[in-house]
């Protein structure tokens, strides 16, 4: 029997939930979490079931691509591995900082690494960071955000690079790129970092980039709804340290007129999905009742809503169908699920599955189940919240590869995506 600190490596390693876990094997959660706690010896037929499941996923994951990966890079503040998506099919990662525990574990369980995830990437000294030819940074956006920047004024509080635990992190990012002089470098950050600060905090950024580091430097804001059916827009900074041809100008998007609406990630419910426990049960795959408001909340939220629709203000829960297209996902999601409610008939509305989050993402295909989502509901709404939608990362990718890789060595299906999209 392996120990009690085992346990949690094991479920970690087979991509599993507590929740979803003590579902699956039968076992109350309750005593699902004594095991994960240490308060208790883990049952035999769960740490079997295990093991059944993590040789389960080695057996279905894909071999590497042969030959050699074509250029290393580095994925900092990564979350759950956005950025990193864009540009594994042709790279090494050979270096992770995330000091999220609860993200390093969703990290680890979807991504293959030879290296351990570093946390706090300020205690990490420059020089033991590997050699990189492209650098990714989804450095910290609440000091710069719309709703960071609100919440921190009424609070008398720094934002921007005045909040000291997170908007000088940007800094670090120009420590690493000014010591190992890698080829590129991608950031990603919230719209609102271009304006914020009257344009000021955009200005330096800039500035280092460019006049301290010696960087051509493009940025360009997308919205995601051309990709996925929710209306998020990013501002991606990319950044060369040899002078090309590199241009945002030609980068063509699909049509956001024309962009994939909400039924295309939600569950359908009417047994055409397999059931994907503990988001959706019973012989029809039906979305679990856990997901739908109780009355307190719902009424709570409509009063809410008209409470400052009598005052002018357009605050209030944005509630969805099938057809719509959704607000931003926040990682504040966890707590109400206001911002993206979908509509049920005959009762409360519902939060989204954190499955029907990672399609939203793009983390999932649509109706696709295969991001492992190894932790709470909480958690994950949190980062999937946090992070970028993959398919704007794959564009953006596609577009820097040329720079990156022999065109030569870019596979056909890349080159035919990027063409389908200008046709």
């Amino acid at each position: 029997m392996p120990s009690v600190s085992e346990f949690s490596r094991l479920r970690t390693s087979a991509g599993i939930s507590v929740d979803a876990l003590a579902d699956l094997a039968g076992f109350s959660r309750s005593t699902v979490y004594r095991w994960e706690r240490g308060l208790t010896r883990p049952r035999r037929a769960a740490v079997k079931l295990l093991d059944t499941m993590i040789r389960d996923n080695r057996a279905a994951k894909p071999q590497a691509k042969l030959p050699g990966k074509a250029f290393r890079f580095i994925d900092l503040f990564a979350g759950i591995g956005g950025l990193r998506r864009g540009f594994d099919e042709y790279g090494e990662c050979v270096f992770t900082s995330e000091w999220d525990k609860y993200s390093q574990a969703t990290y680890l369980a979807n991504y293959e690494c030879k290296h351990e995830v570093a946390g706090d990437i300020t205690k990490v000294p420059v020089e033991s960071i590997p050699a990189h030819d492209l650098l990714l940074a989804g450095f910290p956006c609440q000091p710069f955000s719309i709703a960071g920047v609100s919440k921190k004024n009424a609070l008398n509080r720094p934002h921007g690079f005045a909040d000291e635990t997170q908007g000088t992190l940007f800094f670090n990012v120009a420590k690493i790129i000014q010591h190992h002089r890698p080829r590129a470098f991608l950031l990603e950050n919230v719209k609102n970092l271009v304006n914020h600060d009257k344009g000021r905090t955009f200005e330096v950024i800039h500035r280092t980039l460019t006049a301290e580091l010696g960087y051509q430097v493009h940025w360009k804001v997308i919205n995601s709804k051309a990709f996925v059916p929710q209306q998020r827009e990013r501002i991606f900074i990319v950044g060369f340290r040899d002078p090309n041809d590199f241009t945002f100008a030609d980068l063509v998007l699909p049509d956001m007129l024309n962009g994939p609406k909400l039924g295309t990630i939600l569950h359908p419910e009417d047994g055409t999905e397999e059931l994907d426990a503990p988001y959706t049960r019973g012989n029809i795959a039906s979305v679990s009742e856990r997901y739908t408001l109780t009355d307190h909340l719902w009424r709570y939220l409509q009063a809410y809503a008209e409470k400052h629709k009598a005052a002018g203000n357009g605050f209030g829960f944005g509630l969805v169908g099938p057809g719509n297209v959704a607000r931003t996902l926040s990682a504040r999601y966890f707590k109400d699920g206001s911002e993206i409610l979908v509509e049920q008939k005959g009762k409360n509305p519902r939060r989204l599955t954190p499955r029907e989050c990672s399609r939203l993402m793009g983390f999932d295909e649509p109706g696709g189940r295969d991001f492992i989502i190894p932790v709470s509901d909480t958690q994950a709404y949190r980062q999937f919240g946090n992070a970028v939608v993959v398919p704007v990362v794959k564009a953006v990718a596609d577009h820097m590869l040329p720079w990156l890789v022999d065109r030569a060595q870019i596979e056909p299906e890349r080159l035919q995506r990027k063409l389908a999209l200008a046709g």
